[in-house]
């Protein structure tokens, strides 16, 4: 009687080192993009409607002073002409782009100048989401949540998140402290002039002062109180109305 030949046991296919080690790299790569891409929408949906209630540069700052003075105020409670005025100082064109203004890049880039065209959305990002310090990651991370959040929040969101985490003095950040500390009003009884003292001591508010504003200061905040004015004539303002 004829034996049935024996069935060879199959050895099992063996991936490559190499290839499983990329295959492994790949994979927790992609989980790591996917990660950060939520982390970055969560976020960017999270403060479109909550409050920030601190920020890493806010934080550093109230351990080192033992205490900050800060307080909330909603938009509708701010004098409209201190959310035009900081919009004239910082970013005229801020109702018409998507939160980067191509049109002052363009400006830098062909000047040949190394000053910044940052858009008052960028400072936003940077204020609430990253770091002070300057690296080619911050400005990674900057590029991609700028245009997210520009998605997600309003013009009019963007300002209050702006005035409400910009530092005034020393120990003194957002606009309802500012108010109090320079002219002892709520912010929604700041005149013209006051705010554009205010945004006039932006970026450099530990070296300025809009109580005593030295020769520079009044310069800038005529300069400021000008622009407002146009940017309400011309339209440039709209996105700052309910």
């Amino acid at each position: 009687m004829a034996r049935t030949p024996a069935k060879s046991k199959k050895t099992p296919r063996r991936v490559a080192p190499k290839r499983g080690a990329r295959r492994f790299v790949w994979r927790w790569a992609r989980r790591g993009v996917l990660g950060a891409v939520a982390f970055v929408c969560l976020g960017v949906s999270l403060y479109a409607f909550v409050n920030p209630p601190t920020t890493l540069y806010m934080a550093s700052e109230s351990r080192r002073l033992g205490g900050l003075s800060h307080d909330w105020a909603q938009m509708e409670d701010i004098a409209p002409v201190m959310a035009r005025s900081v919009v004239a100082a910082e970013d005229a064109n801020f109702c018409l782009h998507w939160g980067f203004d191509m049109a002052a890049i363009r400006q830098v880039i062909e000047a040949g100048e190394t000053r910044g065209a940052s858009t008052l959305s960028q400072q936003v990002v940077k204020n609430v989401y990253l770091w002070p310090a300057r690296s080619y990651v911050r400005k990674a991370l900057e590029a991609v949540i700028t245009p997210a959040m520009e998605l997600v929040w309003t013009k009019r969101r963007i300002v209050e998140v702006y005035l409400n985490v910009a530092e005034f003095d020393e120990g003194v950040f957002g606009v309802h402290a500012a108010a109090a500390h320079y002219y002892g009003v709520t912010p929604d009884a700041l005149t013209a002039m006051q705010a554009a003292r205010l945004a006039a001591i932006l970026p450099d508010p530990k070296g300025r002062s809009a109580s005593r504003p030295g020769q520079f200061v009044q310069r800038r905040a005529a300069s400021i109180a000008d622009g407002a004015a146009t940017i309400l004539r011309d339209g440039r303002a709209d996105c700052l109305e309910d």
